[in-house]
């Protein structure tokens, strides 16, 4: 699949069997079937919101080998290979990029809180390692290292370091990482998805696309690429109901009861996560009756 990438690109949930104890994969590739036919753009297994600190290393390859073989080439696939180790990320992304990933998602060493000349040597190891795109992830909430936008220009000379995936609340960070990194590094909204498009995102990393894909994707591309502000503020208007569900502390809970309601159960969180609560459903029931057609 060539670059460039963009638009608007689900991070998938990974789907349980009823018990939590092994991955289905038939519903992963029912679930890549979906978001295809329904127009996203892009694919990210084992992401934050695919439960990848819950996943040994056996169902990491195989998720990733049901994700591309069922994608078939029709839409990129990057995998999340982030962890704490520099050795595994190496181990990690060249098995993505081995079994036919188009780029990699790579979160920072979310422990070891490293310094600037840290996380350089880091991405640039990993780089060197491998010959497919890394999407830089920021996420100083999880990961407690704040990829501010002067390190992420310095992240930039990196060759393959061509993506970042944007995720604090701050949506001026949109205008200030191209004004220093020009066409060396593209942004993905992580959050912000509306409102980053109009600052120059290319791309929207989205957890709500997972359950509404058409109409994220929709969205996102009204506003990055039509300009066309009306319609892209009335389907966010439409959007913005589902996002306080599949955000925050409940973001995989509330996505994985979303397919549930829908009829196209993922499974149950794994521990330490929970299901939503029950008393939660008739809501969120609602919420989906004004965006799932």
């Amino acid at each position: 699949m060539p670059e460039p990438f963009r638009g608007c690109y689900t991070v998938l949930v990974t789907p349980f069997t009823a018990d939590g104890g092994a991955v289905d994969l038939a519903a992963l590739a029912r679930l890549v079937e979906f978001q295809i036919a329904e127009g996203i753009r892009g694919l990210i297994p084992l992401g934050s919101t695919g439960e990848f600190l819950s996943i040994n290393r056996e169902e990491r390859a195989a998720i990733t080998e049901c994700v591309v073989k069922t994608a078939r080439g029709r839409v990129p696939v990057l995998i999340g290979t982030g962890v704490e180790d520099t050795r595994e990320a190496v181990a990690l992304s060249r098995e993505a990029e081995a079994m036919g990933a188009d780029g990699v998602m790579i979160i920072p060493p979310y422990y070891s809180v490293p310094t600037e000349d840290e996380l350089f040597h880091h991405y640039k190891t990993i780089a060197d390692a491998i010959g497919i795109p890394i999407m830089v992830y920021n996420n100083p909430a999880t990961a407690n290292v704040d990829l501010t936008p002067p390190i992420l220009a310095r992240l930039s000379t990196i060759p393959n370091c061509r993506y970042v995936k944007e995720s604090t609340l701050e949506v001026t960070r949109v205008r200030d990482i191209i004004a220093l990194c020009g066409d060396r590094m593209e942004v993905f909204a992580g959050v912000l998805g509306y409102e980053s498009a109009w600052l120059g995102a290319i791309g929207w990393v989205a957890v709500c696309s997972n359950v509404a894909p058409r109409l994220s994707a929709d969205m996102f591309h009204a506003a990055a690429f039509d300009r066309d502000q009306p319609r892209a503020l009335a389907l966010y208007r439409r959007l913005a109901p589902l996002l306080p569900w599949v955000g925050g502390p409940r973001y995989v809970a509330g996505t994985k009861a979303a397919f549930d309601i829908m009829g196209m159960s993922m499974g149950p969180p794994r521990a330490p996560r929970l299901p939503l609560p029950k008393a939660d459903v008739p809501a969120l029931t609602e919420v989906l009756r004004g965006i799932v057609q």
